[in-house]
């Protein structure tokens, strides 16, 4: 009996080590932990052994069966965690999901290609900070303290730390920009003349929004300072612009107007294809650079003249591919992205 039992677990141990996969295993544990298994089949001969040596035989078999037993527990475990980290959750079979394409949101290519239009015309691009100072919003862009584009109510003023309301002198004199021609200011500031810029970048205002009207938008900015400079220049320019953006069919017009950094000053209107049309849109405003605005970033205004014109890139957008309504360019809807 003592060496059946023995046998059974040499046998059982060494045929255990020797599997590598659950059907082969589920196999060993019916050839030797089953109900018609190895140790069951084993029991009845204890009937033989003698009465003195039943307990060593029976400790023995119970030995064998709970050594048999912890082997197979542990040779589950091996099999189960070599499964786990070898099956892949993924059928490589299966059809992959298409890709969308990528693009540059309409706005940002609209921006990229008028930069690339100004800059083969000399114009370098500059840049200013959002958060501005009512003396480059206003002041120096020969805007009086009492004009009306200074009122809180077509400005987002900042509230002064510590400061009830924003009203009165407009709190701290910080705002969100209202338009790009601060960045003129400072390039004018910093740098000797002659110079040729454009500023690009988003301003605030606030408008009720509407099909037409966004309470921030973009606008690119341009600006000339040299000597002899006239309205010659600022329109050759706009009408070399016209041309190269929008098709050589492009016009441009100007309407006389008032801004107060800007005299004479103009409304500028170019004539572009809306929906297979050619139509007159109004994009901005331009006009020469008033003497007062070289006064205040220290030009002699007898020796520099200057030109200054700004468009609005969302009008441009808009009307080079047909978008009717401003609201869509900044709700990030996919579906309308992808048409551009």
């Amino acid at each position: 009996m003592l060496d059946q039992l023995n046998q059974i677990q040499s046998q059982g141990l060494g045929e255990l080590s020797a599997i590598s996969d659950a059907d082969a295993l589920e196999a060993w544990r019916i050839k030797y932990l089953g109900s018609k298994g190895l140790i069951k089949s084993a029991m009845p001969g204890m009937k033989n052994v003698s009465k003195e040596d039943k307990p060593a035989v029976g400790k023995l078999f119970n030995e064998i069966k709970r050594a048999l037993e912890t082997a197979f527990a542990e040779k589950s475990k091996e099999i189960d965690s070599g499964s786990k980290k070898t099956t892949s959750t993924i059928d490589i079979t299966e059809p992959g999901l298409p890709c969308g394409q990528g693009r540059r949101h309409v706005l940002s290519r609209t921006i990229d290609e008028i930069t690339e239009v100004f800059a083969r015309m000399g114009f370098s691009v500059v840049y200013g900070p959002e958060v501005e100072d009512e003396l480059h919003n206003f002041d120096a862009l020969n805007i009086p303290r009492d004009h009306p584009a200074r009122e809180p109510i077509d400005n987002f003023y900042l509230r002064k730390v510590g400061a009830e309301s924003s009203d009165a002198s407009h709190g701290s004199g910080l705002m969100l920009r209202s338009q790009t021609s601060t960045v003129q200011i400072r390039t004018m500031e910093n740098t000797e003349p002659p110079i040729k810029v454009i500023a690009v970048g988003r301003v605030y205002r606030p408008d009720t929004h509407d099909a037409t009207h966004f309470s921030m938008f973009h606008q690119v900015e341009g600006l000339y300072v040299d000597k002899n400079v006239t309205m010659v220049d600022l329109k050759t320019t706009l009408i070399q612009f016209a041309r190269a953006y929008f098709g050589p069919e492009a016009e441009v017009r100007m309407r006389p107007s008032f801004f107060p950094f800007t005299e004479p000053s103009a409304e500028v209107d170019m004539k572009m294809k809306v929906k297979g049309k050619w139509q007159w849109v109004e994009l901005g405003g331009c006009g020469m650079v008033d003497p007062n605005v070289f006064d205040a970033v220290g030009y002699d205004p007898e020796i520099w003249t200057g030109f200054a014109f700004g468009l609005g890139i969302e009008r441009i957008a808009m009307r080079k591919y047909g978008i009717a309504d401003i609201r869509w360019l900044f709700e990030n809807d996919a579906r309308f992205l992808r048409q551009f």
